[in-house]
Order: structure tokens, then sequence, then C-alpha cells
């Protein structure tokens, strides 16, 4: 994997009620890659419209964790681990938000040039169920092309 990469993070929330009314969001962005002691870290800023700054994302890949770190205009840092459930402050500029994340499943397959993630688990906003949601990542070095979102 090159210093240099893509990045494309999709994410899904199903509402107990509307499930079919779902779309995702996707972000698609460069960013910088580097390995240390076994884990794969990415870094990308994130603009928010209506915003001065711009919020830093601190992505950890280990063999069955993602972590992410923002800090900036927003600030949080989210553990996802299998059938493990983490509890945060989300501070956003409208407020902080208790969140916990139970994560069910973290899948990650690395190649040589690439590494997909595939995280679902539940989310909770001030220990009540709010969505069950997932979180698909492609990263992959800048030179080599296409995304595969699967």
């Amino acid at each position: 994997m090159t210093k240099d990469v893509l990045l494309s993070i999709s994410g899904l929330q199903f509402a107990a009620q509307d499930e079919e009314d779902v779309e995702p969001v996707e972000v698609i962005t460069a960013g910088d890659y580097y390995k240390k002691n076994g884990k794969h870290y990415i870094l990308y800023d994130e603009v928010m419209e209506g915003f001065d700054g711009n919020t830093r994302n601190i992505i950890k890949l280990t063999d069955d964790s993602l972590d992410i770190t923002k800090k900036g205009v927003s600030n949080v840092h989210m553990v996802f681990e299998k059938n493990k459930k983490n509890v945060s402050y989300y501070n956003t500029p409208f407020g902080s938000l208790l969140i916990g994340i139970d994560a069910k499943s973290v899948d990650i397959a690395e190649t040589e040039d690439n590494i997909d993630v595939k995280v679902k688990y539940n989310l909770e906003v001030n220990y009540e169920h709010l969505a069950d949601c997932s979180i698909i990542m492609n990263i992959k070095s800048k030179e080599s092309g296409e995304f595969t979102l699967s």
C-alpha cells in the first residue's frame, strides 16, 4: 500500500420502522496511509458545510477492530469491536451526544494495494437504541483505480 490512498466510506442506518427508505451516505476522499506496529492508519480531513475549519479523521485498523477518532469541528473517539459495546461522547457544534456502539461484526480483508472493511453495529444515543447500522470502507493505493464496494 502506498502512502497516498483513496478512501471510500459508505454507511447505512436501518431505523426499525421504515427500513425500505434507506439511502447510504457515501464519502470518497484522498488520504494518507501508514502501517505501524501491525496496525493500519488512514488520515483524512473532512469539511462541514457552514462551519469554519475542518475535522481531522484518524482511522486505525487491527485484525478485529476499527477505531475512528475525529478532532476539529466535531470530536469523538469511536471503537468498533465485535461483541463488545463501547460508549463515548460525540461533541458536535450543536451539542454533545452520548453514543453507544455495539458491534455485531468487524470484517477486514487486506491485499497488497487494498483494504476492505465491513462493520455491522447497533447505535444507541443516550442509552436508547437508535438504529442498526453498517459501515463499508475501501482503502486503496491512489494508482490502483476503481473502488470495489460490496
